[in-house]
């Protein structure tokens, strides 16, 4: 049988990474700490095999990535389909709009007190735009993936990324004004 002060010890040396992870994909505290206690509990379970290992995090993060988009899919509204949005062109041809977001944040955003404004604020992205821009930046995934993942269109992930960035830098421009940025 497993040692339970081992496991103990690496419940607490992982416990906020999978934490963190689970609350920057659901955006809720309460719901971040039920998929976190379920990682550990698939964690205790396969204990035989995580104790020692060098792949344990990854493996954990793993874990609470699924575990949160199981999660999502299970309890989400429904996703609306940009797929199948379409406009004209100038002959009066349909074709399919082209949502394209940048590829990187503005580092800028990313110092000091803006770093914490931008954990505050991201939990407070409508929740496709959230598990979206995550699992692009804090998960990198690539934009192919985050669609297979969500069973959503490219198109629909690209403007999900793109709208949450665009959220994102209207919540965190006065904290840049007030730091002469």
């Amino acid at each position: 049988m497993s040692d339970p002060a081992q496991f103990e010890s690496f419940v607490l040396a992982y416990q906020d990474m999978v934490f963190s992870t689970a609350v920057r994909l659901l955006g809720n505290d309460a719901e971040a700490e039920d998929v976190s206690q379920e990682v550990f509990v698939r964690a205790w379970k396969h204990w035989d095999d995580l104790s020692g290992s060098a792949t344990a995090g990854g493996w954990l993060k793993t874990v609470a990535r699924n575990l949160c988009l199981n999660h999502l899919q299970r309890y989400r509204a429904r996703w609306k389909m940009f797929s199948d949005l379409a406009r004209e062109d100038d002959d009066g041809e349909a074709r399919e709009l082209d949502f394209a977001a940048p590829e990187t944040l503005d580092q800028a955003l990313l110092t000091g007190d803006q770093r914490e404004l931008l954990e505050a604020t991201i939990p407070k992205l409508p929740k496709d735009q959230r598990v979206a821009l995550v699992l692009y930046h804090f998960e990198d995934m690539d934009y192919a993936d985050i669609a297979t993942h969500l069973g959503v269109s490219l198109g629909k992930v690209k403007t999900d990324i793109f709208r949450a960035r665009e959220a994102l830098r209207k919540k965190l421009q006065p904290a840049r004004d007030s730091v002469g940025v």
